[in-house]
């Protein structure tokens, strides 16, 4: 076992004891991966050189779908709301993809954002189907057909969560490393050439898309069971900005990056509000200037440092 994987298998035990030494900090490392998956599925397409401002409305789609499920539906398990969830979001992906991915650089950004605000506009306006301004409420999953109160729920969401990442990170590790992954990234690098070898640019990005958006659909899910309720807001431009923000200061080098980036914000985040509530924005922004400043590759850059890994241009690392 490398050093590299000395301290991925230590910060994913901090992950599993940490609700056990503090146990308030439980629900901001929940919502640090919910947003994690979102900002990795934003760093697949960085590595394709393209900047999604609209993926809010892939994490809007997968709350929303997760609240439609437990509440108009009668779907109660947790397991089946975060795959028909991702599912839908998934799908609203592939759709929304096949007229996005013609274009790059900032008509790709702005088109992203364009789309996901009349998204949020209709979550905001439909009332009657959306609860408007107002969201819905998300009733407690059950877990096999258990009912479990908030409390052990909560518990039990953190570590599926944790289990998901694992999982999810071996998945992306594999596509990366896939024909598919290696179309994506040369989309990037030469897209010409990548034509003129037979491979479809087109196609490798609608993957690439679908994938991204099933990943801030998953996120959007687990966000929505573990808050309990789905706002508009989370479908708005600032969160998307967020979700960029997040993989770029985690870093995209790799896949552990974006969730790095993550629980970093939330937990600065959750830290200034709670101990500097009148001068917490100027505390998260002179951090992220440290960071921005003296690890240009990201929080992952760190990480490549203390496990003395080479950079390896394009190579996708766990």
């Amino acid at each position: 076992m490398t050093r590299f994987h000395i301290i991925l298998a230590t910060g994913l035990v901090a992950m599993v004891l940490a609700p056990l030494v503090f146990p308030s900090i439980q629900f901001v490392l929940t919502i640090a991966m919910a947003k994690g998956f979102a900002a990795l599925g934003v760093a697949l397409l960085l590595r394709a050189g393209l900047i999604s401002l609209g993926h809010a409305m892939f994490f809007a789609a997968g709350a929303y779908g997760a609240a439609f499920l437990a509440t108009r539906l009668g779907v109660t398990d947790i397991l089946l709301i975060l795959l028909l969830s991702t599912v839908l979001a998934t799908a609203v992906g592939l759709i929304v993809g096949m007229f996005l991915v013609r274009y790059r650089a900032i008509f790709f950004a702005m088109l992203n954002l364009a789309v996901s605000m009349v998204a949020y506009s209709l979550v905001s306006k439909l009332y009657g189907i959306t609860g408007g301004t107002d969201g819905i409420g998300v009733p407690v999953p059950t877990v096999f057909g258990a009912v479990l109160d908030k409390a052990a729920f909560d518990n039990l969401l953190y570590y599926l969560a944790l289990g998901l990442v694992v999982v999810v990170g071996v998945f992306v590790h594999r596509y990366l490393h896939s024909p598919l992954g290696h179309a994506l990234s040369a989309v990037h690098t030469n897209e010409v050439r990548l034509e003129y070898l037979g491979v479809s640019a087109w196609s490798a990005l609608l993957v690439g898309y679908g994938i991204s958006a099933a990943l801030a659909g998953l996120g959007g899910a687990i966000a929505a069971t573990s808050i309990g309720h789905v706002l508009p807001e989370y479908a708005f431009w600032t969160e998307s900005g967020h979700f960029v923000l997040t993989a770029v200061l985690g870093g995209i080098a790799g896949i552990a990056g974006p969730l790095l980036g993550s629980i970093f914000l939330e937990v600065v985040h959750t830290a200034a509000v709670g101990y500097f509530a009148e001068a917490w924005n100027m505390i998260v922004g002179i951090t992220l200037l440290v960071v921005i400043f003296f690890l240009p590759r990201g929080l992952f850059g760190l990480v490549e440092k203390l496990s003395g890994i080479k950079d390896h241009q394009g190579e996708p690392k766990l």
